[in-house]
């Protein structure tokens, strides 16, 4: 996409950039802060410098597969390209590539600029649990480069993923500021807005983004699920073929159309887009994971067996292809369905073998294991296996205790404010529960106590909020269909 001229035994800084890169000839040694305002790169390889940015310039437009490729060609131009193979460490599917790119990352690291070390040791970290030195890594970077739009980027772009939105606004907002027109900063904002229900201020950056990349697949996907957040399901579906229809193979814009009619409750044709979705998944663990979506179907048709025996095939074959994430988050979507308690748990007992995995990244696993431990815990205090609820529940909090990570915080607060529900401590289960409360099995409770405390207000504001959940996940197939068949408490 961007091309530099080559310059052969030297070591260069290249400015990444979406726009043009200024290539600086030096000798070897590190940049000050006050030196440069954007990310620096280091490399002797023109073209591994092309591909690496070629691949970033496609992560923000979210071609997310194609972008490992060309980070994977990068790195067999320069073996020394430390934040290439940081990045395949980050975005790759394949457990064992994941874990290998991550070990070269940090052998290379220590030859390398202190940005790029700082960038190395945020994705490090994070993926082995080191949480808090992982943020700290990635706020000194932002730090050293505070007018780079394309790190305040991928900083928001990965907090949005561990559900710190208020965070990754504010790091939007600062990009925007320095750009007001760069487009994957409007479109992970329009996220953030769509998540706080900001409906109209998400639609309007949904439009300013279509005009700046008319031709792209992304802004057309995008405005389809934020639609579809919304409730305007024919809206999400005339976007998500609008994206098909710029590029045949944006398969996630195919997910999409199953995704909605799941939601619009036409489990038929959802199987029917599913099926295309699966047969042109662009790698195992996405195909595995679009698999788990049309079993889903079954559920919302109330058709558990069925649900089951995909289930049970998807968790097999992520065993044989070495999937362990996938294989645990088959065991656990089977477990949340189940009406007999001791089925649940031991789909979770399962859930949490599969975690055992020495290919799986400590933090994939950590993030995984928190929800199982969250629904033993339920599920454990339901059976009357207090022992079981007890042990699960103070293993969750030990996690919780030790980190900053959003997705284990909720996995806690959602099990703790569970088991203060069923004692009837309906003041104690709202303060654990309102830190989960985007969960819709924490947003039901949350309308239960906050009508036993008399909190009118409140129980108003998250009962609208429940019955407008339109994600496409077993949490919403469980809880949010059958309470807009209820008449509302007020």
């Amino acid at each position: 996409m961007h091309r530099s001229t080559c310059i052969r035994s030297l070591i260069f800084l290249a400015t990444v950039t979406l726009g043009l890169t200024t290539v600086t000839p030096v000798f070897a040694h590190h940049l000050k802060k006050s030196q440069s305002n954007v990310f620096q790169v280091t490399t002797t390889s023109a073209k591994a410098l092309a591909l690496y940015r070629k691949g970033m310039a496609d992560y923000e437009n979210l071609y997310l597969e194609r972008c490992n490729d060309e980070w994977r060609e990068a790195v067999k131009e320069d073996p020394n390209l430390g934040v290439a193979w940081a990045w395949i460490a980050f975005n790759s599917s394949n457990p064992q590539e994941v874990h290998e790119a991550r070990e070269k990352a940090k052998e290379i690291s220590p030859k390398l600029t202190p940005g790029e070390q700082l960038m190395i040791a945020w994705i490090v970290k994070v993926q082995e649990g080191d949480f808090i030195g992982g943020i700290s890594a990635m706020n000194d970077m932002l730090e050293m480069y505070p007018k780079d739009k394309h790190l305040l980027y991928l900083a928001a772009n990965w907090l949005m993923t561990e559900d710190s939105n208020d965070h990754a606004q504010r790091l939007l907002e600062k990009a925007l500021s320095i750009d007001k027109n760069f487009p994957a900063a409007l479109n992970d904002l329009a996220y953030v807005e769509a998540r706080q229900r900001e409906f109209a201020k998400a639609f309007a950056a949904m439009e300013r983004y279509i005009v700046l990349l008319p031709n792209e697949p992304n802004p057309q996907d995008s405005y389809g699920e934020l639609l579809r957040m919304a409730g305007d399901y024919e809206g999400s579906l005339k976007h998500y073929r609008a994206a098909l229809k710029i590029d045949p193979d944006f398969v996630t814009s195919q997910l999409g159309l199953g995704d909605t009619y799941a939601l619009m409750g036409n489990q038929q044709q959802a199987r029917v887009e599913y099926d295309k979705a699966i047969r042109f998944a662009p790698n195992e663990a996405d195909r595995l994971s679009y698999r788990m979506q049309y079993a889903m179907t079954y559920v919302r048709d109330g058709h558990p067996a069925e649900a089951d025996k995909e289930y049970l095939a998807i968790a097999a074959d992520a065993s044989a292809k070495d999937q362990p994430l996938e294989e645990a988050q088959a065991f656990q979507r089977m477990a949340e369905y189940q009406n007999d308690d001791n089925v649940a748990l031991h789909y979770l007992k399962s859930a949490e073998d599969a975690l055992n995995s020495k290919t799986i990244s400590p933090a994939e696993r950590d993030e995984e294991l928190s929800r199982v431990l969250r629904f033993c815990t339920v599920r454990a205090s339901d059976a009357g296996n207090q022992a079981l609820a007890e042990k699960s529940l103070s293993q969750l909090e030990a996690m919780a205790n030790g980190t900053h990570n959003r997705v284990i915080q909720s996995s806690y607060n959602g099990a703790a404010g569970t088991l203060l529900m069923a004692q009837k401590k309906y003041d104690d289960a709202i303060a654990h529960l309102e830190d989960d409360e985007d969960d819709p099995f924490s947003m039901n409770l949350l309308v239960q106590a906050y009508y036993e405390t008399g909190d009118n207000d409140k129980l108003h504001d998250i009962e609208g909020k429940l019955r407008g959940t339109n994600v496409p996940t077993m949490e919403q197939a469980l809880v949010v269909p059958s309470e807009r068949t209820k008449r509302p408490l007020i």
